[in-house]
């Protein structure tokens, strides 16, 4: 059965990967979106994102070098990813409910990261002590406060969806399946670590058993479900909008931030003259659409004037 299960788990780690290349990989052939360049972009001169302004206030900008400062680019950006600032802006009731969510996930890598870690300072044999007992403890920290953070807030979240009117409209079963998935399997993950026998492995002990595919070791039932549960959890992942945050990296910095001139950004100006060249099929007549012209050619048109048409 440990064979069985530690396979699972390879093989969601592997789906996991493999869809998350295939998604980013999605979203880099796409069609060229339409750019925000609403400033201040983050990455412009520090003074300049100060009061919004952007290098076209200077003179013949377009024979200047266009400086990116990523310093400002990551003041803007950590806050985001790590404590969904915008949320907490913008939607501070729903921000409550998501940020115990998001960051308990967090706090549950980190765990993992410093399970491996502490195995990999551990030899065969070895008494845990030192650095890998430190790491390991702090693996037990962050993994138990990360699992209840994610247990409460996919909770919290699930209650919004089915009784909140303002998003009862448009939440799908969907919605609410992907967040009872996220409840049911760290929920068998954390039962089976706390109610697991004496002398039964733990966290750090799957951890290597995994790492060295070591199945001689007894994995107690609740906890073995909830190995696979999670391995199937993670798999599933990218074939969902779950997978929002490998589309965030594009909605930053291919269309909110995006601002390199035309001239200096040869394969996006090779795309827009491919695009320029469809002849589109629109219903609405003051398009004039009809499949004859290009978009070169409807963008020279005035729908005003009846003689254009």
């Amino acid at each position: 059965m440990t064979a069985l299960v530690f396979l699972i788990v390879y093989a969601g780690v592997l789906a996991f990967l493999a869809g998350c290349v295939a998604r980013a990989l999605t979203y880099a052939r796409m069609p060229a979106h339409l750019r925000w360049e609403i400033y201040p972009v983050p990455h412009e001169e520090p003074e300049r994102v100060a009061y919004g302004g952007s290098y076209f206030e200077q003179p013949r900008w377009w024979t200047k070098p266009l400086r990116s400062h990523w310093v400002t680019e990551l003041r803007f950006m950590i806050p985001e990813m790590i404590f969904l600032k915008g949320l907490w802006d913008h939607n501070r009731s729903l921000w409550y409910r998501s940020f115990p969510f998001h960051f308990g996930l967090y706090l549950v890598a980190a765990s993992m990261v410093c399970l491996v870690a502490s195995v990999a300072l551990t030899p065969a044999g070895v008494e845990l002590s030192g650095t890998a007992g430190v790491l390991a403890t702090a693996a037990r920290i962050l993994g138990a406060v990360g699992g209840a953070g994610v247990l409460v807030g996919a909770l919290a979240l699930a209650w919004r969806r089915l009784t909140a009117p303002e998003v009862r409209n448009y939440t799908a079963p969907g919605d609410v399946f992907n967040l009872i998935f996220f409840v049911v399997t760290f929920g068998l993950i954390g039962a089976g670590l706390l109610s697991r026998p004496e002398g039964a492995p733990g966290a750090w002990e799957v951890t290597r058993a995994l790492l060295f595919f070591d199945t001689s070791i007894a994995l107690p039932k609740l906890l073995a479900w909830g190995l696979v549960a999670g391995s199937l959890l993670v798999a599933y992942i990218p074939m969902t909008h779950m997978s929002h945050f490998i589309a965030k990296y594009f909605t930053y910095h291919k269309i909110r931030w995006d601002d390199v001139p035309m001239r200096q950004a040869q394969r996006l100006a090779k795309e827009i003259a491919r695009y320029l060249s469809y002849r589109p099929r629109w219903a609405a007549p003051h398009v004039m659409a009809d499949g004859r012209r290009s978009w070169a050619e409807l963008a020279m048109l005035n729908p005003a004037q009846k003689g254009d048409q």
